[in-house]
C-alpha cells in the first residue's frame, strides 16, 4: 500500500529517477522564499552551516517556503531525469528542525498535458529525518509533484524506481544495453563498500571517482563482480571498461562474461556453479583510461541478458558500456 513507512534497505538497487545527475529538474514551485526548488534533487543529503545567513534569513541546503499565514499548502513540480515507475520517495528533512512539514504528498502524471493523479497520499513527516515511503503504483510516470503541508524545507527529495524504456523509438545505430536510459540494471554485486554498483551504468561521464563502482581492499583470496541486466537480450559488438579516475586502486585485471537466463532468479546468477559464458578475458586495466573492446577481442558475441564484470582483485571501474543491437525476437 502507498505510503507505507520502508527501511532505506527496501530501495538498494533502484534508481533516483528524478536526479539531477540524470537529468531530473525542479520546473516550478508556489514559493522559493529561503531556499531554491533545485537543491531537492541535488547529491547528498545536504549540509548545514550555522553561521551562514543571508537577506532573506538563514541559509538552508534544501528548499524552504515562507511561513504560510493563509490556508492552503505548497508545492514543487519536478521532471523526472528518466520516465519510470515510481517503487518509493524518500522525503528528506535533514538539518530543518523546526522549519520542517508536518506533511507531505506526491502526484505524480505523464507528459506535459497529463492528468495529476495521486501516488503518495498526504503523510506525516519526521524533522530532520529520511521519510522512506513505498509506492504502489505500476503506471510509468514523466514528473512528480510533491506538495507540503502547510509550509516548511525539504533538504532532498528522491523518486526511487524503474526505468521505462520506449523500445518503439531507438537510435540507427548500436545501443548500450547495459545503460540505465535503455532499462539496465546492476542486480548483484560482491561488494559496494565506498560506492554503488548501479553507477557502473549511469548516463554520461563520471565527473569523479564517487561517481564510479568501487570495492573494498580484497585481504583474501577471490575478486570483485558485478552482474548487470541489459535492457533487452542483444548482440554485442563494441565493450568498454572505462577506469576514469581510478589511478592508486584501479583493478589489476578484469574479464567479462555472459549468460542468456531471462527467467532466471537473481540469486541463481551468483552461484559458483552458474555457467557463464566469456565474452572478454582477463585483460590487464590501465589507470584513468577507457578500455575498449570489439571485433575479435570479443571471444564471444552473443546474444546475451545479462553480462557479469568480474575485477581482479579489488578495485574501482567507473563506466561499464555493452554496445550491440537487439537480438530479434528478444
Amino acid at each position: 500500500m502507498s505510503g507505507q513507512t520502508q527501511e532505506a534497505a527496501a530501495f538498494t538497487g533502484l534508481i533516483d529517477l528524478a536526479a539531477e545527475m540524470l537529468g531530473g529538474q525542479a520546473l516550478d514551485a508556489s514559493d522559493e522564499f529561503f531556499a531554491p526548488k533545485e537543491n531537492l534533487l541535488k547529491p547528498g543529503r545536504g549540509r548545514f552551516e550555522p553561521d551562514v545567513y543571508t537577506d532573506r534569513g538563514k541559509w538552508m541546503d534544501g528548499w524552504e517556503t515562507r511561513r504560510r499565514r493563509s490556508p492552503g499548502l505548497d508545492w514543487c513540480v519536478i521532471r523526472l531525469g528518466l520516465p519510470g515507475v515510481i517503487r518509493g520517495v524518500d522525503i528528506d528533512t535533514n538539518h530543518f528542525l523546526g522549519n520542517n512539514p508536518s506533511y507531505a504528498s506526491i502526484d505524480a502524471k505523464n507528459g506535459e498535458s497529463g492528468d495529476w493523479v495521486e501516488i503518495l497520499p498526504r503523510v506525516p513527516l519526521r524533522p530532520g529525518a529520511q521519510n522512506l515511503f513505498g509506492v504502489m503504483n505500476q503506471t510509468a510516470w514523466t514528473h512528480i509533484r510533491l506538495n507540503i503541508y502547510p509550509d516548511g524545507g525539504v533538504a532532498r527529495l528522491r523518486v526511487y524506481g524503474d526505468v521505462a524504456v520506449d523500445w518503439r523509438v531507438l537510435p540507427d545505430e548500436d545501443i548500450d544495453l547495459a545503460c540505465l536510459r535503455y532499462g539496465g540494471k546492476a542486480v548483484a554485486c560482491s561488494d559496494r563498500f565506498f560506492s554503488p554498483v548501479e553507477n557502473l551504468i549511469l548516463p554520461g561521464e563520471a565527473h569523479h571517482m564517487g561517481e564510479g563502482w568501487e570495492t573494498r581492499r580484497r585481504r583474501g583470496p577471490g575478486y570483485d563482480w558485478a552482474i548487470i541486466q541489459l535492457g533487452r537480450a542483444g548482440q554485442l559488438h563494441r565493450i568498454e571498461i572505462n577506469t576514469r579516475h581510478f589511478k592508486g586502486n584501479y583493478p589489476d585485471l578484469c574479464s567479462l562474461d555472459g549468460c542468456v537466463a531471462p527467467d532466471e532468479p537473481v540469486d541463481s546468477l551468483t552461484w559458483p556453479e552458474f555457467e557463464w559464458v566469456n565474452i572478454i578475458p582477463k585483460t590487464s586495466m590501465k589507470p584513468d583510461h577507457l578500455h575498449v573492446f570489439e571485433g575479435e577481442s570479443i571471444s564471444n558475441a552473443g546474444p546475451f541478458t545479462h553480462v557479469k564484470l568480474n575485477v581482479f582483485p579489488d578495485g574501482g571501474v567507473s563506466r561499464l558500456r555493452v554496445y550491440g543491437q537487439i537480438a530479434q525476437g528478444r
